[in-house]
């Protein structure tokens, strides 16, 4: 659903993986005053169309991009700082989306024993048997970025928040991505999966660093991505209800 007072951010405008021209010049820009490196960082996100990984934008063709866009009022002296908090923000997304794709990607079985350990348990491996591990790597077939379509989650979360303040917050998503992965549910049989990113900002810490919050989850195109879903959600809630963690300790 598009609403009207979802306005792009700053940084939705400048992600380097949504509107990055794979063509743009490296070459410094007719009003520049200073200096932008040129250098490429290449991401830890395998590509789904090559045997390679995505590669991030330097500075100097972010800031192409920016001027070729319109955004000519962007602070030159910002555009690195910037750069490197968007190639944060997608490896943290994909390190969520492996997350996923381990848990999931051998099918509802196989997820349901790890979602049954509750959240810390999967994530450390704690009683998963070694073949677990052992999940075909996920590809990043392609990228859409959609800053102005809320979530239905975003939504309800927004609603939440205006009800009990002290438990939600009710700040939207400040941006949204739908990156399509490459998944194989079995050697030589790839599926399609779409994810969706709901990008938050925190308060900023004590030294003025900003935080942000990633919302990682399958889109739910089909009734396993919904299971998906229930199944991570609920296995960590009746790890934790049920007292498994402290009968692990204690064990």
């Amino acid at each position: 659903m598009t609403t009207d007072d979802s306005k792009p951010s700053a940084l939705s405008k400048l992600n380097p993986l949504n509107y990055m021209p794979s063509n743009l010049s490296q070459t410094r820009a007719a009003n520049q005053t200073i200096h932008l490196p040129v250098e490429r960082e290449i991401s830890s996100i395998p590509r789904g169309d090559a045997e390679s990984n995505w590669e991030y934008p330097s500075p100097q063709q972010m800031y192409n991009a920016m001027l070729r866009k319109g955004y000519d009022d962007t602070p030159q002296d910002a555009v690195e700082s910037m750069v490197a908090v968007h190639n944060f923000l997608n490896e943290g997304a994909w390190a969520e989306i492996v997350e996923w794709e381990r848990r999931f990607s051998r099918g509802l079985s196989h997820g349901w024993q790890a979602c049954r350990m509750g959240e810390e348990g999967s994530v450390t491996g704690t009683g998963m048997a070694a073949s677990e591990n052992e999940v075909a790597q996920p590809r990043l077939l392609r990228f859409e970025g959609r800053p102005s379509d809320i979530t239905p989650k975003a939504r309800i979360l927004q609603m939440l928040g205006q009800v009990y303040p002290s438990k939600f917050c009710g700040e939207p998503p400040f941006d949204r991505h739908d990156w399509y992965v490459q998944r194989q549910i079995a050697p030589g049989q790839p599926r399609e999966v779409r994810y969706v990113i709901d990008y938050y900002s925190g308060p900023p810490e004590p030294t003025g660093e900003p935080v942000f919050y990633l919302d990682v989850r399958p889109a739910v195109d089909r009734p396993t991505a919904a299971a998906e879903r229930l199944m991570r959600w609920g296995g960590d809630v009746w790890h934790r209800a049920s007292g498994a963690s402290v009968r692990q300790q204690a064990s």
